[in-house]
């Protein structure tokens, strides 16, 4: 291939990403070039994305771009692609994952626990909502959309006491010391996906798919296919407060977590733990599909 067209949302982390992919292309030889979209996740500031279409909004002007011919691969945080990709697209490969946990973000305090009550705590993520409601309960959780640096100018501006954030997007843009803690992926169990970046290309474009996978981290797209598949069995909205998180085991087995809550009373968050052998992605799927009827079978839906 003459040049390989990445394209990529144009926000600040994004390009990172995209860069970072370029960098992984050219020292393999391959020319390549970016492809900047500005998209409707990306415009729509004003309403949560469970309310305006979910987290592909984040993605669809990419694939057009695929599908036109104007790009060759689109990269994305996998925690923003849809658990059912659309007819005639295909992830080519999963990075290597950054850290996975969720990071409390604050000025003035050092932890969840330090915050005083009845505290301003910024997430738009039903996930994190029920997550931060089960460990502190008196806390007041207000929406907070935008790009990652928006959100930190937010919270600087005082609109919040803190806010939740992924570790990863903090430290690939340098800003890890704005993370006061990480925390315990046990305490705040992560979104399927978090911290993973995915490339994703036309299914019909075997020569992507061959090329792309040097580049590919194995035991971690196992990994998140696993959580992936989790999300696809429950549902695969991002209306659904849903976490899954999987690691791999010292015997060589998978263990994946997964919890769900219900954002609109305070009953008790489901929580329940699978492990099984994951050498290939069917099993791997199969784990998390495990780990979907164990939660609807204690209550989740």
């Amino acid at each position: 291939m003459s040049t390989i067209v990445i394209a990529t949302r144009e926000s600040r982390l994004a390009l990172w990403q995209a860069e970072h992919l370029q960098a992984r292309l050219q020292t393999l030889g391959h020319n390549t070039s970016l492809l900047g979209m500005t998209t409707r996740g990306d415009q729509i500031l004003d309403r949560t994305l469970s309310k305006v279409g979910g987290k592909g909004l984040f993605v669809k002007e990419l694939e057009l771009a695929l599908e036109e011919g104007r790009a060759d691969i689109a990269v994305h945080s996998l925690k923003d692609v849809p658990m059912d990709l659309p007819e005639g697209f295909a992830l080519a490969c999963v990075l290597e994952r950054e850290d996975p946990r969720d990071a409390f973000v604050s000025p003035h305090h050092e932890s969840l626990d330090a915050l005083p009550q009845g505290a301003v705590v910024g997430t738009s993520s039903l996930r994190r909502q029920v997550l931060l409601r089960a460990l502190r309960p008196d806390l007041r959780i207000e929406p907070l959309r935008g790009n990652l640096d928006t959100r930190l100018r937010k919270l600087d501006e005082g609109q919040y006491d803190a806010i939740i954030l992924a570790a990863a997007g903090l430290k690939r843009l340098g800003l890890e010391s704005r993370i006061r803690t990480a925390f315990d992926v046990d305490t705040m169990l992560p979104s399927a996906g978090q911290g993973a970046l995915a490339v994703e290309v036309r299914a019909d474009r075997a020569d992507l798919l061959e090329l792309l996978m040097p580049l590919s981290c194995r035991t971690d797209w196992l990994a998140v296919t696993a959580e992936r598949a989790v999300s696809r069995d429950m549902g695969g909205s991002c209306s659904m407060p849903l976490a899954a998180h999987a690691r791999w085991q010292a015997d060589g087995t998978l263990c994946i977590d997964a919890a769900w809550g219900d954002p609109e009373t305070a009953t008790d968050l489901v929580k329940v733990r699978a492990t099984a052998q994951a050498s290939d992605f069917a099993e791997a799927r199969a784990l998390g599909e495990d780990a979907a009827r164990m939660l609807r079978a204690g209550g989740a839906h």
